[in-house]
């Protein structure tokens, strides 16, 4: 499923656009993992556009255009953004709710959200933008309160 200590994406949302796969660090963000790798497709040698929705990483969406640098053995590692591409991400934890997951993703689905699942409990949502995420978000908060899943934004400020 994954190199010792990185997490990774399975089924990205652009995989069609994507050439390349690169990392972003997220030791310092209290995961168990060190790094969550990214499909991507390469814009420069250091500069590339993520093809898929993070589920780890903060402060990144789909469809950013992030640059690299090398950080250790690994030349690809995410080191700043340098355009952002205005989406959203949530992370939906489904634990062990009896409510469907499939029945949220349906919903969600039909309000045009784009999805990835990283297992059958964790669901990754991008939002076109702010207004999307806000309809995205008052959908997800509602089922919070239900007790069908636990969720979380993608951004820390």
């Amino acid at each position: 499923m994954s190199r010792e200590g990185e997490a990774r994406q399975l089924e990205p949302v652009w995989r069609d656009r994507s050439d390349f796969i690169i990392a972003a660090d997220i030791s310092s963000q209290g995961a168990a993992l060190a790094r969550e790798q990214l499909w991507a497709r390469q814009i420069s040698e250091v500069q590339f556009e993520l093809c898929c929705i993070p589920f780890f990483v903060y402060d990144l969406a789909l469809g950013d255009v992030v640059e690299t640098a090398a950080e250790g053995p690994r030349k690809y590692v995410i080191s700043r953004v340098v355009e952002p591409s205005g989406r959203y991400v949530f992370r939906v934890w489904f634990g062990e709710s009896i409510h469907p997951p499939n029945e949220v993703a349906g919903s969600l689905h039909m309000f045009g959200a784009l999805l990835e699942w990283s297992s059958r409990h964790l669901l990754a949502v991008d939002t076109r933008d702010a207004a999307h995420a806000q309809v995205i978000a008052d959908f997800l908060a509602d089922r919070q309160t239900r007790g069908n899943l636990i969720y979380e934004t993608g951004k820390t400020a």
